[in-house]
């Protein structure tokens, strides 16, 4: 049988770690890690013939493993016609060239993978271009094939393009030029989308943040939510591209719920700067949901690894302080630790738990929001020409009017409003 690159081999290098400390926080499990892994490459619909842990206790600098076990990859990859090796963790541009001349395979880092994923994931302008940035910034660091990105069948970047396709390399001034290029597109889809945010404060509905780490089950509880139709699969990086819709609550307030990207652990450094634009619509979120599975073997880790990215965003008060915390997929425990689950949660009054799957505990949750809005809110005195009837309604529809008086021009309010519809209003009085 020829050798493939869609035949992949999957490997996590494990470093030799010193040992724990309470302090170092929950660690993940060998075996999740490399399910991870495992997970990122079917998701470019690779077909992963064996995956493999490796203990790295002193990384080789030209190779990353030791002989031995360059070695015995090079047997299970000329054994099983595999033309992919999938490294789960970061290379030199050195060791990756020199892996791929022992293993007459292709070879590409974490950083490689996921890049690729995005590149055939993203679905909107904006999302195209911050891939597009983050792969060029990663492939000007070390010798690149071609351009092949720019006539993909498959999607993604190019970086799986095996021996054989024509080799270019690209320019290192080309690529500071398409780089320079698209950062100022990006700044210009920046500027729309704050435009978009002041069109929303003007509608205006406070907002809802799903975040989550990924394939935690943000897009199906976002469905479920919304009744809408976002595309929701058992599959790492489903959503790539935000997306908002209306959600109704029981008090007859109305939010604008938003789902995001997936974190991931080890996001690549080129990937963090490029996807902050996307991201922004948390930091403007009045309340953030971090969707947790509750299931997964990982899932304390996880939650540190998102609570990490929200603080380099700037969020750090908020995620101690301000998330509903939500222990998703509860339908897959047995009946007891599904019990024992649903109790621990009760016992916290910002965490529920519920099945996205099922639709049990999302009432619950919907609930919790409504209630933060209503305890946020407090009351103002507002002074409003009876000329201006929108605003009379606007504050009529979004906060509770204690008294009224009226006299010749104004009409003097006492109202409980939230911190956000405030700064609403005030945001509406300053464009009259």
């Amino acid at each position: 049988m020829a050798a493939s690159t869609n035949r992949a081999l999957v490997v996590y290098p494990a470093a030799k770690s010193p040992p724990s400390r309470a302090s170092d926080g929950p660690k993940r499990s060998l075996d999740a890690r490399l399910d991870e892994a495992v997970g990122l490459a079917r998701a470019i619909e690779l077909q992963v013939v064996r995956a493999e842990t490796v203990r790295v206790a002193r990384p080789v600098p030209a190779t990353l493993f030791g002989k031995g076990n360059v070695e015995t990859l090079r047997g299970i990859i000329a054994d099983n016609a595999i033309g992919l090796v999938v490294v789960d963790g970061p290379l030199t541009p050195v060791q990756q060239r020199n892996l791929e001349r022992l293993w007459q395979a292709k070879v590409i880092d974490r950083t490689g993978l996921i890049l690729e994923i995005f590149g055939a994931r993203a679905r909107t302008h904006e999302g195209r271009l911050q891939v597009e940035l983050a792969a060029l910034s990663y492939q000007r660091s070390r010798l690149v094939r071609s351009w092949t990105h720019l006539e993909r069948q498959r999607g993604g970047f190019g970086f799986l393009g095996g021996p054989g396709e024509s080799q270019l390399e690209i320019d290192r001034r080309l690529i500071g030029e398409r780089i320079a290029r698209l950062k100022r597109e990006l700044d210009d889809v920046k500027r729309t989308r704050a435009l978009h945010r002041e069109a929303r404060r003007r509608v205006p509905y406070p907002v809802v943040a799903l975040v989550g780490y990924t394939n935690a089950g943000k897009s199906t509880l976002f469905n479920r939510l919304t009744r809408a139709a976002v595309g929701a699969e058992d599959m790492l990086f489903a959503t790539l591209d935000p997306t908002m819709r209306r959600l109704d609550l029981p008090s007859g307030r109305k939010a604008i719920l938003s789902d995001t990207v997936g974190f991931i652990s080890d996001l690549p450094t080129h990937l963090v700067a490029a996807f902050r634009a996307t991201l922004e619509e948390v930091t403007e979120a009045d309340i953030v949901v971090h969707v947790r599975d509750a299931h997964h073997p990982d899932s304390a880790a996880q939650r540190d690894d998102v609570l990490a990215v929200l603080g380099e965003l700037g969020l750090g008060d908020l995620a101690a302080d301000g998330l509903v915390e939500v222990l998703n997929k509860i339908d897959l425990f047995d009946p007891g630790e599904r019990d024992s689950l649903i109790n621990q949660a009760q016992r916290n009054t910002e965490t529920v738990a519920l099945s996205a799957a099922t639709g049990e505990g999302c009432d619950g949750l919907v609930r919790l929001i409504d209630r933060r809005f209503e305890n946020s809110a407090r009351p103002v005195r507002l002074d409003v020409p009876l000329s201006d009837g929108k605003t009379l309604a606007w504050i009529y529809a979004h906060g509770e009017v204690l008294g009224r008086r009226d006299d010749s021009e104004a009409a003097h309010l006492s109202v409980r409003l939230s911190d956000a519809d405030i700064g609403r209003l005030r945001h509406r009085q300053r464009l009259h």
